[in-house]
């Protein structure tokens, strides 16, 4: 925070500064009757009626009385990460969309409608790459009428906590009164180490395949129309499927270029933390590099303890967050 020369808190933010990062500190009543401070950093959203709506990185909303602020600066953007790659979130977000591709898709602007069925959150949801060309509002309504017409739910992927994310655009959302109904992770690290690693189970016994045989299905589990699952699951630029143990043990990866993204990394319940997950994750990193990949992506639910420990210990560390907005019944 800053402070003057007189050692006085100071506050250096205004309404015209929504859009930026800032830092600010708070005070509130402590239960003992002393006061107490706090102090919240993300994306300024808005400032109207007195009240103030900070973004925090991984999405969630603070709104506070702009009576009890005693502090408050922009920040610069989270700094890059010192180790590893390096990725803007707009290279991230069109890499990510191409490792799971919709069947039907359309623009709207800067953004896209996608389709497919109702297979996942991911190729049923509108990515938001820029402007819609219209209001927000206005495109909302287009949204929400387009997958209507297919049956579907309408969705929105919007993303927080790194430079050129959408903040403004998850409180917009909020506003209007579109639910956050899940949040995840975008990790990425180093693909050769997760080649390297040494794993309780061996290696050699994974199975690489182009497409996904029944035993990945079966364990993959969240198929109700084989043949839309099939369609869906070996697009994109260079499709890998993992199988160990008889279907014990699951993995997808896409290459695209420098970039291997790593999905569906199943285990049987049975046979959890006998090391069969890094297998498979060792085996497909193996043939990412053959192909010329050097960095790794993967995507994370946030309520998935057991799966973020995995992926800490392979090296992955947390980009950015995304949610999907689903709109009010």
């Amino acid at each position: 925070m800053e402070i003057t020369a007189g050692g006085l808190l100071e506050i250096r933010i205004t309404a015209a500064d929504v859009g930026k990062r800032v830092s600010v500190r708070r005070v509130e009543d402590g239960r003992s009757g002393s006061p107490s401070f706090t102090d919240t950093i993300g994306v300024l959203t808005s400032w109207n009626d007195g009240v103030l709506t900070i973004t925090r990185k991984d999405g969630t909303t603070v709104r506070i009385a702009e009576s009890s602020l005693v502090a408050g600066k922009t920040v610069p953007a989270a700094p890059a990460r010192r180790r590893g790659p390096a990725a803007s979130f707009e290279e991230l977000a069109r890499v990510t969309a191409r490792a799971w591709q919709p069947l039907e898709s359309e623009p709207l602007g800067e953004w896209t409608l996608r389709a497919a069925g109702g297979f996942t959150r991911r190729a049923n949801s509108v990515l938001p790459l820029g402007d819609p060309g219209i209001p927000v509002p206005e495109a909302l309504a287009r949204v929400t009428s387009w997958y209507a017409e297919r049956g579907l739910p309408a969705y929105v992927q919007a993303a927080t906590g790194a430079a050129g994310t959408q903040e403004l655009l998850c409180a917009e959302l909020e506003r209007l009164g579109w639910v956050n109904e899940v949040s995840a992770q975008v990790r990425i690290g180093a693909l050769a180490p997760i080649a390297d690693v040494d794993a309780d189970a061996d290696v050699s016994d994974v199975r690489l395949l182009r497409a996904p045989d029944e035993r990945w299905l079966s364990r993959y589990g969240k198929v109700r129309d084989p043949d839309l699952a099939r369609r869906m699951l070996v697009e994109g630029p260079s499709v890998w499927f993992a199988v160990l143990g008889g279907g014990r043990a699951i993995g997808r990866m896409v290459v695209d270029g420098r970039w291997a993204g790593f999905g569906a990394v199943d285990v049987d319940p049975e046979h959890r933390r006998q090391g069969l997950a890094t297998a498979v994750m060792a085996a497909l990193s193996r043939r990412a590099l053959e192909e010329g990949a050097s960095a790794a992506w993967l995507q994370v639910e946030a309520e998935n303890p057991g799966a973020r420990a995995l992926y800490d210990g392979l090296g992955f560390a947390t980009h950015h967050a995304y949610h999907h907005f689903r709109a009010a019944a």
